[in-house]
């Protein structure tokens, strides 16, 4: 019978996670988590796994191993997390500290994850940081409440309640129309027609054949390693290996002349990463003007046009008070949306979302889900919505899958 203590801290998109997390590492770990002093701790994060990623492509040097020998970028988020964590073991920690371990991981390796997690917690006391409900570990049987640097012990019922507790967003007012419309003359947006992807012997798509038509929403979904990042970079015309196959982007068939500029000016993209690139001194109203030139940071001097068009985002993101205010002083949830208003503002034919509610808590996930729906509701603009989460309350019309096979992953649609 397991009798070890374990621990989850509830978060929300204003809590001081980073800060609470050198807390519990450090000589002096905060009251209520006693155990951890002097105690040999391992710390579960993608901000660690990031860095064995960058030491391996600087300096070549591989520390963590593979199945494959693979290098480790080139691995999916399932495989990535797996090799991390055998790493970690090798030490043999007492205390294991887990970050959102869930996030971007498909069902079947979230099953597979939760399983390994149960058996080592019989063996080493886990501390989980959990910003969605549903990712808690069952085995845990004592809860916190991080509210920005301070810890409260929670009773089980309490937590189930506490990341439904901030106020939400209701977008009373309509989408803003853009400054200038993107034309587009053919009925069909993207088209793959048995299209095949190829590294070597090893086949990542096999006979792709997905059309997707203006003013359309859907989400793709697949398994860690299908090739979701290989179609997207199809369709973004980013990979080489579309030139001579039957695929057509924006009404041309690729490597017909166009530019990948010309391809990226229609394109709006959002991912969870992105956010990182943006932590400069920009202010809200720069920042939202910037994406009508798909510039990092504001370089020319907006117009009157743009500011009105920036200031009626604001009103939409309830944000105007905040117009002066430097992106990197909002939350992570206000950091999402505001994103998602960037990369939207200039209504592109087609808006990309890359897992786009990673390390967002549920109210703000909610949010970020309510005006998706709302953009595909109000504009033109097709949407593709990329993600392992099925989060409640999102409205694709339709969905592709990608499933792998022996002769790589093949697309059908549900």
């Amino acid at each position: 019978m397991n009798h070890l203590p374990h621990w989850a801290i509830f978060t929300t998109n204003a809590s001081s996670k980073k800060t609470c997390i050198k807390r519990l590492m450090s000589k002096e770990p905060p009251s209520g988590f006693e155990a951890l002093k002097g105690a040999k701790i391992a710390l579960f994060s993608k901000l660690i796994l990031a860095q064995f990623i960058e030491e391996e492509a600087r300096h070549h040097i591989k520390k963590m191993h593979t199945q494959r020998q693979q290098a480790i970028r080139s691995l999916s988020s399932g495989e990535q997390k797996k090799a991390l964590l055998q790493h970690l073991l090798k030490d043999h920690p007492t205390f294991l500290i887990l970050d959102n371990p869930f996030d971007s991981l498909d069902t079947a390796t979230q099953v597979r994850l939760k399983e390994k997690l149960q058996d080592l917690a019989s063996k080493l006391s886990i501390i989980q940081f959990v910003s969605r409900k549903t990712d808690c570990l069952p085995f845990i049987t004592t809860y916190y409440r991080l509210d920005k640097n301070e810890l409260a012990l929670q009773t089980d019922t309490a937590t189930m309640d506490i990341l439904g507790t901030a106020k939400p967003i209701h977008f009373d007012q309509p989408i803003p129309s853009p400054l200038k419309k993107y034309p587009i003359d053919s009925p069909i947006l993207v088209a793959l027609k048995a299209v095949s992807v190829q590294y070597g012997n090893y086949t990542v798509l096999h006979n792709i054949n997905w059309t997707i038509r203006p003013g359309e929403f859907w989400q793709l979904v697949g398994a860690n390693g299908s090739g979701k990042t290989t179609l997207l970079s199809m369709i973004t015309g980013e990979n080489s290996k579309g030139y001579g196959q039957e695929l057509y982007l924006f009404g041309r068939k690729k490597g017909s002349g166009e530019s990948i500029w010309e391809i990226k000016e229609k394109i709006g993209y959002v991912t969870a990463s992105m956010t990182a690139r943006f932590l400069g001194y920009h202010s809200l109203e720069h920042m939202l003007i910037s994406g009508l030139y798909d510039s990092i940071g504001l370089y020319v001097q907006p117009t009157a046009a743009a500011r009105k068009l920036a200031k009626k985002w604001l009103q939409l993101l309830q944000m105007e008070h905040l117009k002066h205010a430097y992106f990197h002083e909002l939350t992570r949830g206000q950091q999402r949306m505001l994103m998602l208003a960037r990369a939207v503002i200039k209504h592109p034919l087609l808006l990309i979302l890359d897992e786009p509610t990673v390390d967002l808590d549920d109210t703000s996930a909610a949010v970020f889900v309510r005006l998706v729906n709302k953009i595909a509701e109000e504009s033109k603009t097709t949407i593709l919505y990329v993600s392992h989460r099925n989060e409640p309350g999102l409205h694709p019309k339709s969905t592709y899958v990608l499933r792998p096979s022996e002769k790589g992953s093949i697309g059908s649609i549900l």
